[in-house]
């Protein structure tokens, strides 16, 4: 595997390209050159035969011209011209043959061949030659498989084919010769390809050595160093390649820089940010999230979570909420807006913004949540206060409306019935009296403006005047009350008057609520040495269990017809509970139907200075 990389770097690459071309152009040159020598070596080889066959020819034609007629001799003449071939066209594996007008061998130059003297040649190469024809030449292949080169030339005298001279010439000395210079240009070729890989390598090295440098800084910049710097030397194409590169990482690492200081920026602002943010991709799929989104939709983690699923809604009510601008939507999971807001239960806000990217559209949205429980429950409360106080004041003016204008239509005249209706008036109007001054008293305590008037106040006194207060109504329904104090336990710092009224609205309830010959018992003991806890136990009709949660709620009755007749506002137990905590303590009430009702309140006993301080 090693190899298989090493084998496709840039450097084998330049090699085998150097060699490539050096093979090449040799070859070319090899071809050209090897052809050109060939070429010109078998022109000259031919044209020392051609003019070896001229010069015998002329040295034969007036031998061969001479007939027995004229007084010549044969065989004298045969024995000169063979004393001339064997002489002077002796060469070297060439055969020199000399005959006459009919195609007759007169003379050879070889001894071998001394016994063809007087024998007909019936080559076609001598066939032309003795009709005159002068381009008589080929290559042959004798049975020894030796290449020759063959000429037949005419002999002519006084311009009459007298004969021929015919020429076999072995060519393996000029092959031999080519074969030479093709291993010579062979030999050269592989030195040139040695020194041109050796020089390939030395060469490429110096080009590839900066890119490697090149390559191991980048993948330390892709690791995230920054700080190296690739080394310049020179001015050409790869020394300005390292310059960009330096200066392409000194931008980088700003840039990246920046990037992290904005990042730390977000992280910082999205962790501490009181509102929960969401971030999904295209897919509805939860990408970014921070801790206070967590929180409120009481997740460990959003990962690998969809939108829908984490909020509750379906993806076309989210489609529905990224047109157009900005849009919002609350989250009440499973609760009515009509009814109370279960205790455990939060509301949440949530705003939806899209992701535009300029060449894609939406690519992904931002959900941004807000807790509104408490804002949910003030408008809850200010609506249910707006109606009860709409609904407890409209009850008496209808009545006192009524009677009025019973009165002014003749009533008036007579007198029982007329003093009837003036005491239901005043009794009504006795009612809304008391419904605005507890009003004024609950709006007092919510803006701190009753001040608290704290004295050594001593608990059995007060609560045996408690009792005493409401001896005449105990009477009315034979009702016993106790009062029990843990020993030790004799006074504390508190508001006397306003503590009174909390114990007079208890006492108050219990009376209302406890059948004829009931009992009710007023307690205080020290649950710790910081506090005391004072308590009011009846042994009435109750309260149902669905009913305690809201119990201290302003306007609230378990019976709403039967309180409003029994005189009460609704808003006893609230202000009981707005002045407990104005004096830093705490209300509780246990009830269980038809058994009775327990309101305990816990108050801090101060010293004498902390009570006039506070």
């Amino acid at each position: 595997m090693r190899g298989m990389r090493f084998a496709r770097t840039i450097q084998v690459k330049l090699v085998i390209i150097y060699l490539l071309l050096i093979l090449v152009a040799m070859q070319l040159i090899a071809v050209y050159f090897i052809g050109t020598v060939k070429s010109s070596l078998t022109e000259s080889f031919t044209n020392n035969l051609k003019e070896q066959a001229d010069i015998l020819s002329k040295l034969s034609a007036q031998s061969l011209a001479v007939k027995p007629e004229q007084g010549g001799e044969p065989s004298e003449q045969t024995a000169d011209l063979s004393l001339v071939v064997q002489n002077l066209f002796s060469i070297s594996g060439t055969e020199v043959q000399v005959l006459d007008v009919t195609g007759k061998i007169v003379a050879t130059s070889l001894q071998v061949n001394q016994s063809y003297i007087g024998k007909k040649n019936t080559s076609l190469a001598v066939s032309r030659a003795l009709q005159g024809i002068t381009d008589n030449e080929d290559e042959i292949i004798d049975d020894d498989n030796v290449r020759k080169k063959m000429i037949a030339q005419p002999v002519i005298y006084n311009d009459k084919v007298v004969g021929a001279v015919y020429m076999v010439a072995s060519m393996n000395d000029m092959y031999d010769t080519v074969e030479r210079v093709n291993r010579i240009f062979v030999s050269g070729t592989l030195m040139a390809l040695g020194l041109t890989g050796v020089l390939g390598v030395v060469l490429s090295h110096t080009i590839t050595s900066p890119i490697k440098g090149l390559t191991r800084h980048a993948s330390a910049v892709a690791e995230g160093k920054f700080d190296l710097q690739a080394p310049v030397h020179g001015d050409d194409e790869i020394s300005r390649l390292s310059m960009a590169f330096n200066n392409m990482t000194s931008r980088l690492r700003e840039a990246l820089s920046l990037n992290e200081e904005e990042n730390e920026k977000l992280v910082s602002v999205l962790s501490n940010m009181s509102d929960g943010v969401l971030a999904a991709d295209e897919n509805g799929r939860v990408i970014v999230w921070n801790r206070r989104a967590l929180e409120l939709l009481g997740l460990d983690t959003g990962e690998g979570c969809k939108l829908t699923e984490l909020l509750g809604l379906s993806g076309q009510q989210i489609q529905e909420m990224l047109k157009g601008p900005v849009k919002t939507a609350v989250l009440s999971r499973g609760w009515d807006e009509d009814e109370a807001l279960p205790e455990g239960k939060s509301v949440l806000r949530v705003t939806f913004s899209p992701i535009h990217r300029r060449d894609r559209g939406i690519t992904g949205m931002i959900a941004v949540l807000q807790d509104v429980t408490e804002q949910e429950k003030l408008e809850q409360s200010r609506r249910q206060f707006v109606a009860n106080v709409s609904h407890e004041l409209r009850t008496p003016l209808t009545t006192i409306k009524s009677y009025a204008e019973a009165l002014a239509g003749g009533a008036l005249e007579e007198r029982e019935l007329s003093e009837r209706f003036v005491g239901v008036i005043q009794s009504e109007t006795e009612r809304m009296i008391r419904l605005v001054t507890d009003l004024l008293h609950l709006s007092r305590l919510d803006s701190n403006q009753a001040q608290l008037r704290r004295r050594q106040t001593d608990i059995l006194e007060m609560l045996d005047e408690v009792s005493d207060r409401f001896s005449f109504q105990l009477r009315q329904k034979s009702i016993r009350a106790t009062v029990k104090v843990a020993p030790g336990l004799k006074s504390a710092w508190l508001d006397r008057d306003q503590i009174d009224q909390v114990l007079d609205n208890l006492v108050s309830n219990a009376i209302k609520y406890t059948l004829d010959g009931g009992e009710i018992e007023l307690s205080a003991s020290a649950p710790d040495p910081g506090s005391v806890a004072i308590s009011v136990r009846d042994t009435g009709i109750g309260i149902p269990k669905k009913d305690l949660s809201r119990i201290f709620d302003r306007f609230y009755r378990v019976d709403k017809a039967r309180s409003r007749n029994m005189g009460g506002t609704g808003l006893g137990l609230s202000i009981a509970r707005e002045i407990v905590k104005a004096h830093g303590g705490t209300i509780a009430l246990e009830s269980e139907l038809n058994e009775g009702t327990k309101v305990t309140f816990t108050l801090p006993t101060l010293k004498e200075e902390e009570g006039e301080s506070a």
